[in-house]
């Protein structure tokens, strides 16, 4: 579903502020794959997933995903392919729109418009039993503006909205990471639930240690632009945070040193 060859990117390229973020990275997804992904700070994680989602373009190499080319595609018109959750509960949605408008938004995407009303009956019915699923309470709350909910509940609404139209690719950057650890957990769970009953293939990133480990069926850690670490299957079940630091210092010749991933372990 994902194929990433031999990408490379240097920001500032020629100049002192010289940065190499990606250094002939290396990535294949199989449809339905749910990975997460961690490194320190500077390890190329997020320039990773802005390169698929098109916010810039790699100084060499190739993307394809579910076998098209889309390395020199723009970034809206590569969105079709994708779902993507943010850090920033704030991005995402519009949040002087209801909680049904927004979702209205995500379930038209890539079809034509019409002059019609916005959101009809039979869409609130069937955006309200999608509510319900997340046991937030929102089902009651169409109306509501997006704004006024809290940092969490935008998050699941987010998601939803993500998941809506069944991406290809589905892309979460760190998105419980401005959360408290309660409504992380429930966002995550959300997480879990989404992606497993739509079959999405799915990259998260994440700084927590023990999240990286619990969630998804593949672990991969980057490290200085390139993934150093590859683990799928009973392996990552049964593997602890030390293991994973030590195939870590094992595969990159350094210690880990991201006080925030260690910290949250």
């Amino acid at each position: 579903m994902l194929k990433i060859t031999n990408l490379q990117k240097t920001f500032n390229p020629g100049t002192v502020n010289a940065k190499t973020a990606l250094r002939g990275l290396e990535l294949t997804l199989n449809e339905g794959d749910f990975v997460t992904v961690i490194g320190g700070n500077g390890a190329g994680k997020s320039t990773m997933l802005n390169a698929i989602a098109g916010v810039w373009k790699p100084d060499y190499g190739t993307i394809e995903i579910d076998g098209v080319d889309v390395t020199s595609m723009a970034e809206h018109k590569r969105a079709a392919f994708l779902g993507r959750v943010f850090q920033d509960p704030m991005k995402g949605t519009a949040p002087d729109m209801e909680i049904a408008e927004n979702l209205a938004i995500a379930a038209r995407r890539g079809t034509k418009r019409r002059l019609v009303w916005g959101v009809r009956k039979a869409e609130r019915e069937e955006y309200k039993k999608l509510l319900a699923q997340l046991n937030l309470g929102l089902e009651d709350r169409l109306s509501a503006k997006v704004g006024l909910l809290s940092g969490g509940q935008r998050q699941a609404v987010t998601l939803l909205m993500a998941t809506l139209k069944k991406p290809k690719l589905l892309l979460l950057d760190e998105h419980t990471a401005a959360l408290d650890p309660k409504t992380a957990a429930k966002v995550l769970e959300i997480t879990d639930r989404l992606v497993n009953e739509n079959k999405l293939t799915t990259l998260m990133i994440t700084h927590n240690m023990h999240d990286a480990i619990a969630h998804g069926n593949r672990l991969i850690m980057m490290h200085e632009g390139r993934i150093v670490v590859d683990i799928s299957g009973e392996e990552k079940k049964k593997l602890t945070i030390s293991q994973l630091l030590g195939l870590f210092e094992q595969a990159s010749g350094s210690e880990f040193t991201s006080d925030k991933a260690i910290l949250s372990k």
